[in-house]
């Protein structure tokens, strides 16, 4: 959820919970709009906080602009306010990263993910100055993201610590796998934005040192499963996240056998959600003995119930 500017991390977060980096279904290489607009009915009935198009998941380097536009402005429709929409608006360019954003606050967003900018490498300053020129492009809260496995640059705590101090900055998706750093982040910033996961595997340690929730993969096929395990650990149920935690370890690794969204998109089509489609340069995952067990692995989590 989105609390009023100005509240703490522990007693109002500005986003907490589970936001699903949704898929984009394709046919015919246009977007399947069909599948998508079910697979957000499921998102809202299994109780996420929101879902967040055209991110990294959504194959947003594929996507042409228009497409981009489109797909930001169906999802807000479809949706109707019953769960928030966090649009994917980064760039290694600000300009157009602000261009983006500007069009999604138009149509009406919950929050904007922006993405460290990649390729072009720039300084924490520069990463500081690209974020804050988005921010104040924005009007609404924005989402850090982190990631510095496909950006090649780290947005280190000291950088996000100054950010926090511009008004729109609200949150953080930390997806550098590294806990000691995720830590250091909520030490210096847990008082003013929110931390949330960026690996689902990593979900219930974040949880355990002040994080809020998690920017998943897997709630795209089990969002009940991800919501569940975020509320028990927030209600003191201990045990009953650690216990979804460790049924779905092994999904949490095999889902990034290969490049994601590679392994969750031919999920999805097993399981009847969406088309096999995907978008060059990414190639539909590859059948060996990993992805027979990735498929009989959610099989078994099917098979104990979980959705």
């Amino acid at each position: 959820m989105i609390a009023k500017s100005g509240s703490n991390q522990e007693s109002n977060p500005m986003f907490q919970g589970v936001y699903t980096a949704i898929i984009t279904p394709f046919k015919n290489d246009k977007i399947d709009y069909d599948s998508y607009f079910k697979l957000l009915e499921k998102q809202i009935k299994a109780g996420v906080s929101g879902v967040v198009p055209c991110g990294t998941t959504g194959e947003s380097p594929t996507l042409s602009h228009s497409e981009h536009a489109e797909l930001i402005r169906e999802t807000v429709k479809a949706v109707q306010g019953k769960i928030q929409v966090v649009a994917g608006t980064g760039s290694n360019s600000t300009k157009e990263a602000i261009e983006l954003t500007e069009a999604a606050c138009k149509d009406g967003v919950d929050g904007i993910l922006s993405v460290n900018p990649y390729y072009n490498k720039p300084t924490q300053e520069g990463l500081f100055q690209h974020f804050k020129s988005i921010a104040e492009h924005s009007t609404v809260p924005v989402m850090l993201y982190n990631i510095p496995g496909r950006t090649s640059v780290n947005l280190l705590p000291e950088t996000v610590l100054r950010l926090s101090e511009v008004k729109q900055i609200r949150s953080m998706k930390e997806a550098t796998g590294d806990l000691g750093q995720m830590g250091k982040l909520i030490s210096l910033v847990g008082n003013k934005m929110t931390v949330l996961s960026g690996d689902d595997n990593l979900t219930l340690p974040l949880l355990a040192i002040g994080g809020v929730g998690v920017v998943s993969v897997i709630s795209n096929l089990f969002p009940k499963a991800l919501v569940q395990l975020v509320e028990s650990f927030q209600q003191g149920k201990i045990s009953e996240a650690k216990k979804i935690h460790y049924d779905f370890i092994e999904v949490f690794a095999l889902a990034f056998m290969e490049t994601n969204p590679i392994p969750i998109k031919a999920a999805m089509c097993w399981f009847g959600h969406c088309g096999p489609e995907i978008r060059l340069p990414l190639t539909p995952l590859s059948q060996n003995e990993t992805s027979s067990k990735f498929k009989k692995v959610l099989e078994g989590l099917k098979e104990k119930g979980y959705e």
